[in-house]
């Protein structure tokens, strides 16, 4: 029996990180010399990047070595972008993850990676440099013979790339991923990075096609179908196969569109796998997107407040003012549930699941840190302090109990605002054209 047929005899495949957790060994040959070196496969799983594979050959023959990291879990739904402003040496040690498909930028230097030129990683920004000037260097002797005029340029670079590493000045670096799997640390979390922007996008139907995901063309059916009313869909729960996220294996999802008193549509989607046990659920508006964007203030008075029902769309971003912290739209994805609910899973997110508090990973202070954010999150629960949660939503699509309705709430403050260019950007509204389109079918057909 080989060892990842005993590693499968042992239970799942990937598990959880664990200090007695030993690799898979598998003799392997050594593109170098020729001869048999030996590989070793780290399975593992580790939250907010869900199942990798971290891979090391060595060869003891000619004493080569190589390491990587895969990305094993599903792809996300939508992809990432990371922009970081690197101002100081401390900007360096930020540990980063970046996968094979994702591009990294530096557009000061007008500097690219492309997807897929270079292996996935578990790195540093000072590693990323280091490793950008290693695979320039590389063929320099030959050059200097042939291209003098080349290596030069190269050399220029270089050195360009050196002083970055010594942060003489300020910089940008840029991770776009399309498949979603790439981080960038933020080390106060869990307040915000104002040197960090993160920004989740749709995929353009180039990057579905690059990941693997164009899906084939669906033979037409014989038999048109009538489109169902709102009122069926309401009495029907819709059932389409789909991956577990944990386990990748088939599991199915149930949907359901359902109105919300005060509010609107919203379509509840609910997956349980039956192989591994877990659970998800999650909410996505049913309407369209609101001429305006709407922030929803609650003050936390009382432990009542608990229990009001609240809607958290995919394009909410969620404030607590007395803790200075914020975290982004798409972190958390749409979710149906209550302010108690909402802040448990914010405290599971920051302070239960970060990889980034044990470990080689974890740094003095950083763990003490994150706990007290997480007392300060039981005292809000507890009903011991006030607080505001704050719901911005730049499509208007998320909602909090309005327990006084259709009276005002005097604990809760509802603003529309008009967004800015940014935001729509952010939306993808400023492309969008939804006027004006028979006129010109009219212009075209004469």
């Amino acid at each position: 029996m080989s060892t990842i047929e005993s590693a499968e005899a042992r239970g799942a495949v990937f598990r959880e990180i664990a200090e007695d957790q030993r690799p898979d060994e598998i003799e392997s040959l050594c593109m170098q010399c020729y001869r048999n070196g030996m590989t070793r496969l780290l399975m593992t799983k580790i939250p907010f990047f869900k199942e990798i594979i971290v891979s090391s050959f060595k060869c003891d023959e000619c004493g080569w070595s190589n390491t990587e990291i895969q990305s094993a879990g599903r792809i996300q739904d939508q992809g990432v972008r990371y922009a970081l402003t690197v101002r100081t040496k401390k900007d360096l040690d930020r540990e980063v993850v970046k996968m094979d498909c994702a591009t990294t930028r530096i557009p000061e230097l007008d500097f690219e990676i492309p997807p897929f030129t270079q292996k996935g990683s578990l790195t540093t920004i000072e590693g990323l440099l280091t490793r950008a000037m290693g695979g320039l260097e590389q063929d320099q002797a030959a050059r200097r013979e042939k291209e003098q005029d080349v290596a030069s340029k190269i050399d220029e670079f270089i050195a360009k790339l050196q002083r970055l590493k010594e942060v003489e000045t300020t910089f940008t670096l840029i991770v776009d991923d399309p498949s979603g799997n790439s981080f960038v640390e933020n080390p106060f979390s869990p307040q915000k990075d104002e040197a960090l922007t993160v920004s989740h996008y749709k995929r353009s139907q180039e990057q579905d096609q690059m990941l693997g995901l164009e899906e084939s063309e669906q033979e037409a059916e014989p038999e048109e179908r009538k489109p169902a009313t709102l009122d069926e869909l309401r009495d029907e729960v819709l059932q389409f196969g789909t991956n577990c996220p944990e386990c990748n294996a088939p599991a199915s999802t149930n949907m359901k569109l359902v109105q919300i008193p005060h509010f609107k549509d919203v379509i509840i989607m609910a997956t349980n796998c039956d192989s591994c046990g877990h659970r998800t659920n999650e909410v996505k508006s049913g309407g369209a997107i609101e001429p305006q964007g709407t922030r929803i203030t609650l003050h936390i008075t009382d432990p009542s407040d608990m229990t009001r029902d609240l809607l958290k769309s995919e394009t909410c971003n969620v404030y607590i003012p007395e803790l200075e912290f914020e975290i982004g739209m798409g972190a958390l994805g749409g979710k149906f549930t209550t302010v108690e609910g909402l802040l448990k899973d914010i405290r599971e997110l920051i302070v239960v699941k970060n990889p980034f508090t044990v470990g080689d990973s974890a740094t003095p202070g950083r763990a003490e840190k994150l706990q007290d954010f997480g007392q300060m999150l039981d005292k809000i629960m507890g009903g011991r302090m006030d607080a505001h949660l704050v719901l911005d939503d730049l499509a208007g699509n998320s909602y909090l109990q309005n327990v006084y309705a259709p009276e005002a709430d005097p604990e809760m403050k509802v603003e529309h605002y008009v967004r800015s260019f940014e935001q729509n950007e952010e939306l993808g509204l400023n492309d969008m054209k939804t006027e004006g389109y028979e006129c010109e079918a009219e212009s075209s057909s004469r």
